[in-house]
């Protein structure tokens, strides 16, 4: 049987007669505004609540959505329930907005579902999920070529807190790839133009920073509370330490590097998981001297390769937090910007690791940056 439809104008005056409107939409579609005096029912529901607010089969009920086809289909579900006098609004809210009809919005926090709003279209983030993120607190190892792109992505996906670690100034050579800056701060810390590019993104996000260089003195205080810590470092002394502390504090490092045409991301979560999942020292056990692992001031990168390195170790993060897919624990992904492949690796723990093997002490933190520079 067909549906019949009615226009907004039309439907409002079977509402006023006493007809039961029903907004099938989500319910973070219904933070946004919905026809006044309709009743919430998201369409998935209908089968297990209809009878709650519409028990008597014979009830004149209007069923609207964003745009008209959810409601159709809502109708149909409606009329296989046993239901006998649906009717579906033509163009949905959006049509009923368009004509000036009235409009009631719910309580509610509309600049989160606004916001959100892709996010809570997806199963496997929802409403529990962004809420999830938006208290989450994730660390950020520099607001470079790494931590830009990544720091971005992260403040515009709803991470409640970043914390960025950077001692350093945007200088021009930065802006071919350290997207979170601009040619008006050359001279200006990273981290205070990192956090106007961040808040004017996303205002809902804290920002926290720490304008020193990162050491065993202060690593631990840093990383203190994290869901999640990001590796940006530029360096090797940096690195070594993130991975050490990690391991010992127990939270997931989400690793990337980057030279020239060629980059790779990696998860290291050994802290939690010891003799199961590796650490960036079981990929690379032991520092390289300067000599032999020139960074990119002098090897070069373009600047591209930064933003999807970046972007991976995001979407990394995100997983970690929602809990969600196959993290790349365990997985080099490698990516080379010259034949446009990626490639992956499996890494699995060194039994012998001095810093993640099972039942081994921590060995506590090594001058690394004495070693690096020799």
């Amino acid at each position: 049987m067909s549906i019949h439809e009615l226009s907004p104008r039309e439907a409002l005056q079977h509402q006023k007669s006493g007809a039961l409107l029903l907004d099938v939409r989500e319910t973070f579609e219904h933070a946004t505004g919905m026809a006044a005096g309709a009743v919430p029912l998201p369409r998935a529901e209908l089968p297990r609540r209809i009878t709650e607010i519409a028990p008597d089969p014979a009830t004149e009920i209007l069923t609207i959505c964003a745009h008209g086809q959810r409601s159709l289909l809502a109708a149909r579900t409606l009329q296989g329930l046993g239901y006998t006098n649906i009717t579906s609004v033509a163009g949905g809210t959006a049509r009923w907005i368009e004509e000036g009809l009235p409009v009631a919005k719910p309580g509610g926090d509309e600049d989160f579902y606004d916001r959100y709003s892709r996010h809570l279209r997806l199963p496997e983030v929802g409403e529990a999920g962004q809420r999830k993120l938006e208290q989450s607190r994730v660390v950020v190892l520099g607001a470079g070529g790494l931590g830009s792109p990544a720091a971005f992505y992260l403040a515009a996906a709803g991470v409640g807190t970043l914390v960025i670690a950077d001692d350093d100034v945007v200088e021009r050579s930065n802006l071919q790839r350290q997207i979170l800056h601009t040619d008006d701060r050359v001279g200006a810390s990273k981290l205070d133009s990192a956090a106007q590019t961040l808040h004017a993104l996303n205002p809902r996000v804290s920002i926290e920073g720490l304008q020193e260089r990162v050491t065993s003195a202060n690593v631990e205080a840093l990383l203190e509370g994290a869901d999640v810590v990001l590796d940006g470092a530029d360096n090797f002394p940096v690195r070594y330490l993130l991975n050490d502390a990690c391991v010992k504090l127990g939270i997931p490092l989400v690793y990337g590097a980057v030279q020239r045409f060629q980059g790779q991301v990696s998860v290291f979560d050994a802290g939690r998981a010891r003799g199961r999942a590796p650490c960036y020292r079981c990929l690379f056990p032991q520092p390289p001297t300067a000599a032999d692992a020139p960074n990119c001031s002098e090897a070069g990168v373009l600047g591209v390769l930064p933003g999807v390195v970046g972007m991976l170790q995001a979407t990394e993060a995100i997983k970690l937090i929602l809990q969600v897919g196959e993290p790349l624990v365990g997985r080099v992904l490698m990516f080379d910007a010259l034949s446009m492949r990626f490639h992956e690796t499996r890494l699995a723990p060194d039994p012998e690791c001095p810093v993640c093997a099972a039942g081994r002490p921590f060995p506590g933190y090594a001058d690394y940056e004495q070693f690096c520079n020799a």
